[in-house]
C-alpha cells in the first residue's frame, strides 16, 4: 500500500546554487548543491533541504519549504537499475509525513542517495 504524500517534487537536473541562496541561510550554514525544478530550485545545505516553489502565472509569489535533515526518519530510492533512469524516485519519511521526490533522467540517483545519507547519518 502506497503512503499518502504531503508533498511531491520533481527535480530535473543539478544546477548552480542560486545567487540569492545566501539570503536564506543561517549563520554557519553552507549550501552544497542545487537542483532545478519545473519553475524554481531545491537547495541542499549541510543542514536542510530548501524548496522554492514559484506560484501563479507570473511566478512572483514564492513559497519556501525547509526540511531539516534531522526530521528525516528513513528514506528509500527506486529506479530501474540504470544510472540515469527516467523513473527514479526518492521517498522521505519525516515527522510530519512522507515526501516524494521524482528525479529527472539527468539526476544521478546514487549521488542523490549519497547526499541524503551524508546529511542524515
Amino acid at each position: 500500500m502506497e503512503a499518502a504524500h504531503i508533498f511531491a517534487w520533481t527535480l530535473q537536473f543539478e544546477t548552480e546554487i542560486p545567487e540569492d541562496a545566501e539570503d536564506i541561510l543561517v549563520d554557519g550554514e553552507r549550501a552544497i548543491t542545487a537542483f532545478k525544478t519545473l519553475r524554481d530550485s531545491a537547495i541542499f545545505t549541510d543542514r536542510r533541504i530548501i524548496m522554492r516553489d514559484a506560484q501563479g502565472l507570473t511566478g512572483k509569489k514564492v513559497e519556501m519549504y525547509s526540511l531539516p535533515y534531522n526530521a528525516i526518519h528513513m528514506w528509500s530510492t527506486e529506479n530501474a537499475g540504470g544510472m540515469f533512469d527516467a523513473n527514479a524516485e526518492v521517498e522521505l519519511w519525516t515527522k510530519v509525513g512522507n515526501i516524494k521526490i521524482n528525479l529527472g533522467r539527468k539526476v544521478d540517483i546514487r549521488r542523490f542517495d549519497r547526499l541524503i545519507a551524508q546529511a542524515v547519518l
